[in-house]
């Protein structure tokens, strides 16, 4: 039997991908963008430490499709950003990587021109680009930490992470998280369970080895050192709601028998909306009112927002596709976005300077 015949039997092509470095030489962080990234990194480890006394919420569109629209995005954030930093840091969601519960749409790294071509290494060019452009915006940015190996290409430009509720569980990315030099959050379970996020926080506070790949793209073991500050989201499960009084009670007992610490974010979207983007508000609200009657652990919130409301399906024909929508999970718009921050932080602004 010849080797073609025990060997990738299932495997149609292969393709060498550049480098990180490579990459990061085409497309080079500006220094302005670095100091952005490392000023929204420590502004939310200032926050999990309780020296910050502000919550942060991770805003934006569900997935990033239109890199124009990410960018018209980002320059209203940024307004609302500074009008409400005082009670409120705002990290803005640029989600490239969409875990598929069967098939779809991947990302714009896996499929830049929405039509399955998988033009990868364009959309980590097209990725890093705007990253950047919007870290030079003064932007704290977010993602989903998904592919084990894109992180390399990409976390230099980002200042919070998450791991999803499909990939918590998952001793990869529990391996991976603990060498990311962000804080990270890991959602609950699908089921709306806590116990894999717990488990998930004693994992990527301690040391790992496992392999990976070097800024050389060389296959390697990567040796790291324990990420400190990782954390619940709270997202829901099963079709049912888990941001409630009641519900953080019980994440907090979980997480303090689990030894871990007690910081909690909570999801506005998925089953705690129901998945309807209209609820999202409504969610906002009620952690708000929570905080005022004296809750001291949620640190954070995540909203899926964009210009314009609800969601589409991709189409052939790009030209065709509404401005400023998701192709992925439904977006509040962005004057509901307005309102519903500025409310926030009006209800919390006397609020958050006592409660540390």
């Amino acid at each position: 039997m010849s080797e073609s015949n025990i060997d990738n039997l299932h495997v149609k092509s292969q393709e060498v991908l550049i480098t990180p470095d490579q990459l990061k030489a085409k497309v080079p962080m500006s220094d302005a963008a670095k100091a952005s990234v490392l000023a929204g990194r420590q502004a939310v480890m200032d926050i999990l430490d309780g020296k910050d006394h502000r919550l942060f919420l991770v805003i934006g569109p569900c997935s990033i499709h239109d890199v124009d629209a990410a960018k018209d995005y980002a320059k209203r954030l940024k307004a609302l950003s500074d009008e409400v930093q005082d009670s409120l840091l705002l990290v803005m969601r640029v989600y490239f990587e969409k875990p598929r519960t069967t098939v779809g749409w991947k990302g714009l790294i896996n499929d830049p021109h929405l039509n399955d071509t998988f033009e990868v290494e364009e959309g980590l060019h097209i990725a890093r680009k705007l990253l950047i452009d919007l870290a030079e915006e003064g932007l704290p940015l977010s993602t989903e930490a998904l592919d084990p190996i894109s992180p390399q290409y990409l976390q230099d430009a980002i200042s919070w992470s998450a791991i999803g509720a499909r990939t918590t569980e998952s001793q990869t990315h529990r391996e991976m998280a603990s060498g990311l030099s962000n804080a990270i959050g890991f959602k609950n379970g699908t089921d709306g369970g806590l116990t894999v996020a717990t488990n998930a926080l004693q994992s990527v506070s301690s040391p790992h080895s496992f392999l990976g790949i070097n800024q050389e793209g060389q296959v390697s073991v990567i040796n790291t050192e324990g990420n400190p500050y990782g954390h619940i989201v709270l997202r829901g499960g099963n079709s049912k709601p888990n941001y409630d009084s009641v519900n953080v009670a019980i994440a907090e007992q979980a997480l303090t028998k689990a030894g871990v610490n007690t910081n909690i974010m909570v999801d506005c979207s998925h089953a705690n909306s129901n998945k309807d983007a209209a609820l999202q508000p409504l969610v906002m609200e009620n952690v708000s009112n929570q905080i005022v009657d004296g809750n001291k652990t949620i640190i954070g919130l995540m909203v899926e927002s964009n210009i314009n409301w609800g969601n589409q399906k991709l189409k052939s024909n790009l030209a065709e596709m509404e401005y400023g929508v998701s192709v992925t999970d439904a977006c509040i718009d962005w004057e509901t976005t307005e309102k519903s921050v500025r409310a926030m932080r009006e209800k919390l602004k006397d609020i958050l300077p006592a409660r540390r």
